[in-house]
């Protein structure tokens, strides 16, 4: 039988990786809205996710085998994948509280 302190380290370390965010951000070339879309989500993910995150920008000209597999079909889209369920945001990214409250993220200090 484990130790209670191997019980919290274990939910310790559940927790930490249940806050953690896997994001996805799909752009269109190196355009003006996509620039101003990746920027925005770098931002917000300084702000609200420090160290919680990771962040993936995929270029469908690129990559189009991606944008196909995640069913994207309009761009800027951010998608997060983990933690479940995943969710989706279409748009240039500049309004952080439609962001947030759409892909569901707690910010950092948030209860």
């Amino acid at each position: 039988m484990p130790s209670e302190a191997t019980r919290s380290l274990v939910r310790a370390g559940r927790e930490a990786l249940a806050e953690h965010y896997v994001l996805r951000l799909y752009v269109s070339g190196m355009t003006s809205r996509s620039l101003r879309a990746v920027d925005s989500v770098r931002r917000l993910c300084d702000t609200h996710l420090v160290g919680r995150y990771q962040l993936e920008v995929i270029d469908i000209h690129q990559q189009p085998g991606a944008a196909r597999a995640d069913q994207i079909i309009v761009v800027p889209t951010l998608v997060r994948t983990l933690p479940l369920p995943l969710r989706r945001v279409i748009g240039d990214m500049s309004n952080s509280e439609r962001v947030l409250q759409g892909l569901a993220l707690k910010p950092s200090g948030a209860s």
